[in-house]
């Protein structure tokens, strides 16, 4: 037996899974966090022309704690998307569990792996050897068997920032900033937000990817801390304004979070609205139990240029999560009918 010494090319070895299954439509898909990962679910039963576009502003656990003590791109949402697009064979699960496994804290005080994703470490590894984010993501897709690849929205790491409206003993109020996307995924009602640095580069692979697709899809996700990020970073924005794709937008089955409280799905459109005025949409799919008030959100969805579909896409149960199969139809339909 031989041990490898020499450096990792930046690009993995042919004949992985995700090279040998059929193709389909050429979709982009993007977002961060769980709703991005349910996202994937679906669309990996439909294509294997598949590429995850993840937001890389998380600041807090592991990815927090990696991206402060390393300068990396926060890694767990991008392990997250992988471990969605995962073979669906005994090694692709295997090795999806093992990204997905967590260190529990061990007997000692403040063991330094307490708390950590594997699949955290394992792209960071591959960073570091690599040099490249993006050749480290194709070298843990091919590992996994990934349909389709991975890529960071930006090839730095992202902060986001945002106003909250405080008030005071006295009745009055003001406005107070906010930093990090861990403490705006809980902050109420955002006011504001902004991404810094306000000019950094995005993932060129990602910008290539939007203009060659069939297909962008953008959510499900936290409003202000995964879907709205994409349309911040300007070069991001330009893309997904200008591609010649046909550009979906997937709801959230819960719209009054810890993140956007007292919001209504047509408040979600009219936040899009006024960040990206030029965006428009072809799509907006949505879980009819989501939208209680749907004049005022076919209005919303018009004023942004898009057809509403309504369609029962949320997992049975009451936790509001996106049922994978059911998300596939409803996407399958939609892709169909255009």
């Amino acid at each position: 037996m031989s041990l490898f010494t020499g450096a990792l090319p930046l690009v993995p070895p042919a004949g992985t899974a995700a090279n040998q299954q059929d193709k389909g439509r050429n979709v982009v898909a993007l977002g961060g966090g769980h709703g991005l990962s349910a996202s994937l679910s679906a669309l990996r039963l439909l294509t294997s022309e598949l590429t995850a576009i993840v937001t890389v502003a998380d600041d807090g656990g592991s990815s927090g704690r990696l991206r402060d003590e390393y300068g990396v791109l926060p890694p767990g949402d991008l392990r997250m998307a992988l471990s969605a697009l995962c073979d669906d064979t005994d090694w692709g699960r295997t090795w999806r569990d093992v990204m997905q496994h967590r260190f529990r804290p061990g007997k000692g005080p403040g063991g330094s792996l307490d708390d950590h994703a594997t699949g955290n470490l394992l792209i960071v590894t591959l960073w570091e050897l690599l040099g490249d984010a993006v050749a480290g993501l194709r070298w843990a897709g091919a590992l996994l068997g990934a349909r389709g690849q991975v890529l960071p929205m930006s090839t730095e790491p992202l902060t986001i920032e945002g106003d909250v409206r405080v008030t005071a003993p006295d009745g009055t109020s003001h406005l107070q900033t906010i930093h990090g996307q861990a403490r705006c995924a809980v902050a109420g009602s955002l006011e504001e937000v902004r991404l810094l640095p306000e000019a950094a580069p995005a993932c060129v692979e990602a910008l290539s990817a939007i203009e060659l697709a069939d297909w962008v899809i953008l959510g499900p996700g936290s409003w202000y801390t995964s879907v709205l990020p994409h349309l911040l970073l300007p070069e991001m924005r330009q893309a997904l304004c200008h591609t010649p794709a046909k550009r979906l937008l997937t709801m959230n089955l819960a719209t009054d979070t810890k993140e956007t409280s007292g919001m209504t799905a047509a408040d979600h459109l009219h936040v899009l609205r006024r960040y990206a005025p030029d965006f428009s949409v072809d799509v907006v799919l949505a879980d009819p139990a989501s939208v209680p008030d749907r004049p005022e959100f076919e209005k919303a969805a018009a004023m942004i240029g898009a057809e509403v579909v309504l369609g029962k896409v949320g997992a049975s149960g009451r936790r509001p999560v996106h049922d994978p199969l059911r998300l596939a139809t409803a996407y399958h339909d939609i892709f169909g009918n255009s």
